[in-house]
């Protein structure tokens, strides 16, 4: 057996390879026909849907390798594939194929007075290392929408889903085969081993930029350890308030949905806002609701006499459930909403529920999260219903992308300037 000191050393021999392989695979793609990277990505999903029983075998092994580290619902929610979902790997797939090649596109173009013509025009990034956690369909939607986009990626799934996110790589490679496209364009870490994660980090020859994508523990080490510039993806503590003059039958259906329909996404929400004026005026619907509905609703003050309701800890303000409870609490008014989110979100999503335009106005304001909701459920809060065909992530930070991450997202941009014998005087 290996001693630490080689294995440290092979780990780090083993990505340094794939590194030089994506960029040299990224080189290619960079210059890549669109009816290629299309064609690569039909290819792919047909090879998704062939496989579909190999894929389900390999997503047994991992649901029983995650019920034995003890995952919660949630994760083992994330982590679960089935024909349904499958089928939405392929249509998530075959969208992005379908999309406008972002690759080569003018954003702007200007004449000057010196006799150059000057435009800006999207680019790829180059090599795009993305590390998760236990969703597999990221495998799939990570590769589409950076080969789209023209980049290379490296993919570093989480243990839990290692069976799977290899079969759905086995099909990726189907399709770049088959459109003749460099197999390196999508590269697996072939390891468990946490040390590829601390060597992808420092990869800054080789990796343009890192996508987290998954819990508080993850990105937290990312962003304190990366080397390499790194997309934010905090967690998705996301708010649903209802206004005073909210619509009570919309309000009803969109919290409902907001919390219940997948407990275990980031786009679920984590803390519901009452205003007084609703409070006083429907009472505690809302709650019952919740409640009615199996979630646990931790709350505080005059929330606390409805009945089912327990009382919040300290911390349960300003926390990612990805399950069934939520928090709850009354303020007064949309400022009080404002000045809450404020202190306690990530700057994912908040939704706010109001017919009243001027205050959902507001709220649009004075917020600064990655997307804000008006009358909508926060489980919206995701590439795909954003028409990106899918995404790589969330991006809560302020540089570059924010909100859901598609192709044209993982794009940069160049100066082409052309002139006839032009000199500067």
């Amino acid at each position: 057996m290996m001693d630490g000191s080689t294995e440290q050393m092979d780990i780090a021999a083993l990505m340094k390879g794939l590194g030089e392989k994506a960029r040299a695979a990224s080189a290619e793609l960079a210059f890549a026909e669109p009816a290629q990277k299309e064609a690569a990505l039909n290819a792919a999903a047909d090879a998704v849907w062939a496989k579909r029983d190999a894929i389900l075998a390999a997503n047994a092994k991992d649901l029983e390798f995650g019920r034995g580290k003890g995952l919660s619902d949630a994760m083992m929610d994330r982590l679960a594939l089935d024909e349904a979902r499958i089928k939405g790997i392929v249509a998530g797939l075959r969208s992005v194929a379908g999309q406008k090649d972002p690759v080569g596109e003018t954003i702007t173009e200007w004449d000057m007075q010196s006799g150059l013509h000057i435009r800006r025009v999207r680019t790829p990034l180059g090599v795009i290392g993305v590390i998760y956690e236990s969703r597999p369909n990221v495998t799939a939607d990570a590769a589409a929408l950076c080969l789209k986009s023209g980049n290379a990626v490296i993919l570093r799934g989480g243990s839990e889903s290692y069976h799977s996110s290899t079969a759905l790589h086995d099909c990726i490679l189907d399709g770049l085969r088959e459109a003749g496209l460099p197999e390196a364009s999508v590269q697996m870490v072939p390891t468990r081993d946490r040390a590829a994660v601390a060597e992808m980090l420092r990869m800054v020859p080789y990796i343009d930029v890192i996508v987290p994508r998954g819990g508080k523990g993850l990105v937290g080490l990312v962003q304190a350890e990366a080397r390499v510039p790194v997309f934010a993806h905090l967690e998705g503590i996301c708010h649903v308030y209802a206004d005073g003059e909210a619509d009570l039958e919309k309000a009803r259906r969109v919290v409902l949905n907001a919390k219940t329909r997948r407990t275990g996404i980031c786009g679920s929400a984590e803390c519901l806002l009452i205003d007084r004026a609703f409070f006083e005026r429907h009472g505690g619907v809302l709650i019952e609701d919740l409640l009615k509905a199996g979630v646990e609703v931790r709350t505080e003050g005059e929330l606390l006499s409805i009945p089912g309701t327990v009382e919040a800890n300290a911390d349960d303000f300003g926390r990612e459930f990805l399950d069934m409870i939520i928090a709850a609490k009354l303020v007064d008014g949309v400022d009080g909403a404002i000045a809450h989110i404020r202190r306690y979100g990530s700057q994912h999503t908040e939704s706010i529920l109001t017919e009243n335009q001027a205050v959902a106005d507001r709220f649009f304001q004075r917020l600064d999260s990655a997307i804000l909701m008006h009358n909508a459920s926060t489980q919206f809060a995701d590439g795909g219903e954003f028409g990106m065909g899918a995404e790589i992530g969330i991006a809560t930070g302020k540089m570059h992308a924010r909100g859901p991450v598609g192709a044209e997202q993982l794009t940069s941009f160049k100066y082409l300037v052309t002139g006839d014998g032009t000199i500067r005087p």
